[in-house]
């Protein structure tokens, strides 16, 4: 990975030659995450930490699910026999899609202690992770990246829908709130953006606790209910499921689609579990998240059966009149705290996709000296903050966005369980007999609930296909555009080799101070490099070829970050590898060079960096219209100065035309 386009993602290291670590470790050993046991002082902290950030899109679900399983698009009447039905399937696709599932497998395929779906990617087919090649490698590849691409679209719907749902609640305690529910939802939401720029460290700090809050107010709301009507608790046995199924056909099926609003917020258990580690996200459901949840679910069904008219909004209705607006202000904090958790994961999601190579450089802004996960990529809160808006605009409720809000998670969970698959096999080296039958239970769950939210295309669920079929276009021309100009540019290389055995006895001439040359490949010639021989004919007298290449990994160690190799004409070759969570910095590099007495003094150094100007031509390679989509990702990217945090006032650019 380097400055040059074609190699701006993962790539080898270079052979190991000559070269030596710039400290002693040289190992490349799995971390392990979370080793041995963590004492209840050190788990409960992060456990509360999970409560902010992992919890809050799940923990805010029962605003409107059950609404939407008795009066949404495919509502359901609230008899009794349908309300056991429904809590049954409301418990159990908590139990085996998030209990068991998600914190009973898929979070033990994590990439040296993160998860989410890129990170299930690059652990898929990582070298030697036996993925294979050819066409099954494709398929997993495009089944990677459309899920990641899937994700943005829940990244937009989930802040509208979870704010309109909270402030909707003030239309329960009176209609004249009704005409101000959609400008009070866009100012919180607008608030909710503009602030990004200011990280989320100290605002997290009270997530956590607030969520305590939440979840205990909504087992409050629950027992309360439980207590007046306690025979619906009777709707734990699988058989109410069963025979809700039997009695109501075609229906029930549809009405799965609103029951897996109880669980969307699984895949970000997964994504976000590198920030606090599987133990505490554990921790945290058992211990409050899941008994909280259930025992709401279970007094809105015990409100249903009392009264059947309060169907239209049933959590809402379970609380007393004088406690109607502080509900909904807390229920709103609630719903913003979990807006907060995917717009910081679509962040993650992004930063990860550049640095594997998916999506062009982009602005990235570290909010936190102390945590590296607390990002701020202001390009994408804009286009987050105008898609925002604009669905709040269009579809105009919360129940009109439920609709949108399932196809996109349940496609990426069926991807997830696809991916988990292939790691349990061919990384753990998991039995057949045993991965395939797990596989089955787990893709039939997800591939049911994705039928039933299929329905809904015309209604809404036609917005995150279409957005996750637009920035998966994107993301896969952007990989592909680059291979396409790697191989040009390997085509008229020279290899490094042949270069300095041409310079025979007496090289070029020599210069004082000091010239690094970045490239993507280490084996052949910088294009940089020819063009100051072929028009100055000087060396610099310290003259270094910098290749940074992004690992299959999150997180490289700082004392394997860089190694470096002497070639022949006193040439020195240095690689510096990073995770794909991490950012590629210059003065980093430069700073552990100094450590390995090598020095660099930047104002006397001087950075040649490739710019190719692409033109489209109708050379084999993509269609014209996507090697025009690349021109443009191209023209647009961050450039390599400014992303590799180069001294501007230190860079030389050499430029070529290249016909993709």
């Amino acid at each position: 990975m380097s400055s040059d386009p074609s190699s701006h993602g993962p790539g080898s290291p270079s052979s190991a030659g000559s070269a030596a670590p710039v400290s002693p470790s040289g190992s490349h050993r799995p971390h392990a995450p979370e080793a041995g046991p963590q004492p209840l002082a050190r788990l409960a902290p992060l456990a509360l930490g999970a409560l902010g950030i992992v919890y809050g899109d799940i923990g805010t679900s029962p605003l409107y699910a059950l609404r939407d399983c008795f009066s949404g698009e495919h509502g359901i009447a609230p008899t009794p026999a349908n309300v056991l039905g429904v809590l049954s399937l409301v418990f159990w696709s908590l139990i085996i899609v998030i209990s068991v599932k998600y914190l009973g497998f898929v979070m033990r395929a994590d990439n040296r202690g993160e998860g989410g779906i890129l990170s299930l990617l690059a652990l898929v087919v990582q070298r030697g992770g036996g993925a294979g090649s050819g066409v099954r490698r494709m398929v997993l590849l495009t089944l990677g990246l459309f899920g990641a691409a899937l994700l943005y679209g829940d990244g937009v719907i989930t802040p509208a829908v979870s704010v309109l749902s909270a402030v909707e609640g003030l239309g329960v305690a009176t209609p004249l709130f009704t005409p101000y529910v959609l400008p009070i939802a866009l100012v919180i939401l607008l608030a909710l953006f503009f602030v990004q720029s200011k990280g989320t460290g100290g605002i997290g700090r009270v997530f956590g606790p607030l969520m305590v809050v939440w979840f205990s107010v909504i087992a409050v709301l629950g027992v309360l209910e439980l207590a007046r009507n306690p025979s619906v608790l009777q709707a734990v046995l699988p058989t109410h499921a069963v025979s809700f199924f039997v009695r109501n056909g075609w229906h029930g099926f549809l009405v799965l689609g609103a029951v897996f609003l109880v669980v969307t917020g699984g895949e970000a258990l997964y994504a976000d579990m590198g920030h606090f580690g599987y133990r505490p996200i554990r921790l945290a459901w058992f211990g409050l998240v899941l008994p909280a949840l259930l025992l709401n679910y279970f007094g809105q069904g015990a409100l249903l059966l009392r009264d059947p008219s309060v169907a239209i909004n049933p959590f809402f209705h379970m609380a007393p009149d004088w406690a109607l607006y502080p509900l909904v202000a807390l229920a709103t904090a609630a719903t913003v705290i979990a807006s907060q958790a995917l717009i910081s994961g679509v962040f993650s999601i992004t930063r990860q996709a550049i640095q594997l190579g998916y999506w062009p450089r982009l602005e990235v802004v570290h909010t936190s000296a102390e945590e590296q996960g607390q990002i701020y990529l202001p390009g994408v809160n804009i286009a987050l903050l105008l898609g925002v808006v604009a669905v709040v605009l269009g579809f105009r409720s919360s129940g009109a966005l439920t609709a949108a809000y399932g196809i996109a998670v349940t496609a990426t969970m069926a991807i997830t369980t696809s991916l988990a698959y292939v790691v349990a096999r061919e990384r753990w080296g998991v039995r057949r007999s045993i991965a395939v039958p797990v596989l089955i239970v787990f893709l039939a769950i997800d591939l049911a609930f994705f039928g039933a939210n299929f329905v809904k295309v015309a209604h809404g669920g036609w917005l995150p296909l279409t957005m996750g079929a637009i920035l998966f276009t994107l993301m896969a021309t952007w990989k592909r555009g680059r291979e396409l100009l790697g191989e040009k540019l390997r085509a008229g290389s020279i290899p490094l080799k042949d270069l300095l055995e041409s310079f025979g006895d007496n090289g070029p001439h020599r210069v004082p101070g000091a010239a690094i040359f970045m490239t993507g490949n280490p084996e052949v010639a910088p294009s940089a490099l020819l063009h100051n021989l072929k028009h100055n004919k000087v060396l610099h007298e310290q003259t270094v070829l910098l290749t940074i290449t992004t690992e299959d990994v999150p997180h490289v160690p700082p004392s394997e970050r860089v190694t470096v190799e002497t070639l022949p004409q006193g040439l020195r070759r240095i690689t510096a590898r990073y995770g794909f969570m991490e950012d590629p910095s210059i003065p980093d590099i430069l700073k552990r060079c100094r450590e390995a007495g090598l020095p660099f003094n930047v104002m006397s150094t001087s950075f040649f960096l490739g710019r190719e100007t692409l033109i489209v031509s109708k050379h084999p390679g993509m269609a014209r219209w996507r090697e025009a989509l690349f021109v443009w990702m191209s023209r647009n990217a961050r450039s390599a100065t400014a992303f590799f945090r180069i001294p501007p006032n230190r860079v030389v650019e050499l430029g070529a035309q290249v016909e993709l």
